[in-house]
């Protein structure tokens, strides 16, 4: 199967492990970029982008015209796959966290008929409703329920 791993870059290592683990079962894996220009045109870790992004305060900086480009080629990785993996780990003090950009993936998805599955339980959120509605499949971080 051809899976995207969706999910906050605050999760980038884990991302790479299960990239990993979904490749020895089979699977061909993509994922968000791993690197990104900077405002002088240099590669960057995405990791240390998202910390710059995280603490931007200027509207028309650079960093939102990285991040329109992650999004689209994201979404481009999405409508290559069969299905997209959202790694929804705890964070911001909320367990099983999904944030809005990967909200936006699985919708995405959705309208493009691709299977969603969730590595933890549907997280107590504000947009709970519009998750179940997409009816993605929990799978309780058990990679072989991915068929």
């Amino acid at each position: 199967m051809n899976i995207t791993i969706c999910g906050s870059i605050a999760f980038y290592d884990e991302m790479l492990d299960i990239k990993k683990n979904l490749e020895n079962l089979g699977h061909k894996v993509k994922l968000p970029l791993s690197e990104v220009k900077d405002e002088k045109g240099n590669m960057i870790p995405v990791k240390e982008y998202y910390a710059k992004r995280k603490a931007e305060i200027n509207d028309t900086s650079w960093i939102w015209d990285r991040k329109e480009e992650a999004m689209r080629l994201h979404f481009q990785k999405i409508e290559w796959s069969d299905a997209i993996l959202i790694l929804n780990h705890n964070k911001n003090n909320i367990p099983n966290y999904v944030g809005a950009n990967t909200l936006l993936e699985m919708g995405l998805a959705f309208h493009l008929n691709k299977k969603l599955f969730l590595l933890n339980d549907i997280p107590e959120i504000s947009y709970k409703e519009e998750i179940l509605g997409m009816k993605p499949t929990v799978i309780s971080q058990d990679l072989t329920k991915i068929k």
